[in-house]
């Protein structure tokens, strides 16, 4: 039995839908914070089961009987560190024979404010004896393309990224990547380093918004600071807005380059072009 955690976010969904086209759905547990909000995986033939980050108790339940388990890090940021470790701890005292754990690029070295909670993780991980693997999976290319509706309507893409390299690659590569990882048995105790195949700044990526959309379109660098107000001014939470600037701070310095292509070796085949999902969202535009 392979459990996934978090699966009805939009990371989890897509590994159970890639998982599903290795494993029978019988084999596959979807592990959520609420199943009723689930019906769509249960319709899918996986089986659902409640695992609440906040609430060990359900946690253990959850992996009751499940020989590997994928922890796919919380989204509340602040509070993961201590979310994970339940998970660590329950998956030890379930007897799992591997527990994956969705990582940052380059965590153990990442100047990124992401990285602290990250390597917390892996730490932990490390440290329970548990058989593990770790996916440190670079930025989501859809990370970016969220703001291209905004930037086809006002002309501008801002960033503070300058001339940083961004090697991403779309969530459906990342899901995949997961899905191998769960059903290979040469994984335990080995780091992947995930991310895409070619790189990019946020000028190129603005000028193939341009490109795809027929629009005059300018990449507007901003200072880390002035780009989380703008961010705060546009409607985000203060925290989202600050963890996105420090982001783009230090993808300038290379954060979230990597070209040992380990993400594409692993699924078999090239990532998804990032031109690719650039064009499907200004289509949706």
């Amino acid at each position: 039995m392979i459990a996934v955690t978090g699966a009805t976010g939009q990371l989890g969904q897509q590994v159970i839908k890639a998982l599903l086209k290795k494993v029978p759905a019988g084999e596959i547990i979807a592990a959520v914070r609420t199943p009723e909000n689930a019906t769509d995986l249960t319709a899918l033939g996986v089986q659902v089961r409640q695992a609440d980050y906040t609430r060990p108790d359900t946690l253990l339940n959850a992996f009751t009987g499940v020989e590997k388990v994928l922890l796919i890090s919380s989204n509340e940021i602040g509070s993961r560190e201590v979310q994970h470790k339940a998970v660590i701890a329950a998956a030890k005292e379930a007897g799992v024979k591997l527990l994956a754990y969705t990582s940052l690029l380059h965590a153990d070295s990442s100047s990124m404010g992401l990285g602290g909670e990250h390597r917390a993780t892996e730490q932990a991980l490390i440290a329970s004896g548990v058989p593990y693997a770790i996916l440190r999976n670079g930025w989501y290319t859809e990370n970016y393309a969220a703001s291209i509706a905004p930037a086809v309507a006002h002309g501008a893409f801002i960033g503070a990224a300058g001339e940083g390299k961004i090697a991403s690659a779309s969530r459906q590569d990342y899901a995949e990547a997961a899905a191998v990882v769960l059903t290979r048995q040469d994984v335990a105790g080995k780091t992947f380093e995930l991310a895409g195949d070619e790189a990019y700044t946020l000028a190129q990526f603005t000028a193939e918004i341009a490109k795809a959309s027929g629009k005059a379109i300018q990449y507007i660098d901003l200072p880390e600071a002035e780009f989380a107000a703008a961010l705060k001014g546009a409607g985000l939470p203060h925290a989202l807005a600050e963890m996105l600037a420090d982001s783009d701070a230090n993808a300038a310095k290379g954060a979230l380059f990597d070209d040992s292509h380990t993400l594409s070796k692993l699924t078999g085949h090239p990532v998804t072009p990032w031109q690719d999902v650039v064009r499907a969202f200004v289509a949706q535009a």
